[in-house]
């Protein structure tokens, strides 16, 4: 059972899996849900942190090398464009609407991303932290009710 938790733990750290394929991975193999959750929750929020405080100097040091260069300068100008456009958008908004980029689980969203969006447009860890965490709260609360319903659909297919 502890390698299950550390799967779940472990797989929620991944970038685009996240908690996203921890919840469902956890649940599927018969863990309670509450305890995966936490889990997960751990384990997504793990990274934020480091993300927050080192992706955009490792971005900006790597704009200008050789090989990965042209990905790290996309990756920086992507980051500000999007950023920009959601801060636009979003205006003095930008606390919920980070939080919903993060809590809406759907392909390209999640703690990494959000965490990155929110250092590229210098929001303040304090408060990027926590939108991402009310973020990952939901994503969890999402995935947790999808999980059950989508075993328990398929408890009843092969019943």
């Amino acid at each position: 059972m502890l390698t299950k938790y550390l799967f779940v733990f472990f797989i929620s750290m991944v970038p685009i899996i996240e908690l996203r394929g921890a919840i469902p991975y956890g649940v599927a193999f018969g863990l309670p849900l509450w305890s995966t959750y936490i889990v997960a929750i751990i384990g997504n929020m793990l990274p934020v942190p480091f993300i927050y405080l080192f992706a955009r100097k490792l971005l900006v040091w790597g704009k200008d090398k050789p090989v990965i260069g042209k990905f790290f300068t996309f990756c920086l100008e992507k980051g500000e464009k999007g950023g920009r456009k959601l801060q636009a958008s979003a205006g003095q908004g930008l606390f919920i609407a980070l939080l919903l980029f993060v809590g809406i689980p759907l392909p390209g969203t999640g703690a990494w991303t959000g965490t990155l969006a929110a250092s590229l447009l210098d929001m303040g860890f304090k408060k990027s932290a926590l939108a991402c965490m009310g973020g990952v709260l939901l994503a969890g609360v999402i995935m947790g009710v999808l999980s059950l319903l989508g075993v328990s659909a398929f408890g009843a297919i092969a019943a």
